[in-house]
């Protein structure tokens, strides 16, 4: 019993960072200008969040005292920055 449940935590471990890093790096590939117009926080704050919450997650886990924090950090990254940057276009309009 003791093995599944190191593989779950583990599994869940994975599954936590690559969220988190998925967060990143999708905040990373996005133009500044469409978060300040989008009425958001600036895009290196959310850089700064979403690497600090990978960060959290490799080092302490996601079932700690940061691990929780970090993940929903990402996770509203993920459901409510990303769709609002993502609509707008770059470049011209033509």
């Amino acid at each position: 019993m003791a093995e599944f449940e190191w593989f779950l935590m583990n599994a869940l471990r994975l599954g936590a960072l690559g969220l988190a890093a998925w967060a990143f790096v999708d905040a990373l590939t996005r133009p500044a200008n469409a978060f300040v117009a989008m009425g958001k926080l600036t895009k290196p704050a959310w850089l700064g969040i979403t690497a600090l919450a990978a960060v959290v997650v490799y080092a302490f886990g996601l079932v700690s005292f940061l691990g929780l924090p970090a993940i929903i950090a990402a996770i509203v990254y993920l459901v409510d920055v990303r769709p609002a940057v993502r609509g707008l276009h770059r470049g011209n309009s033509w």
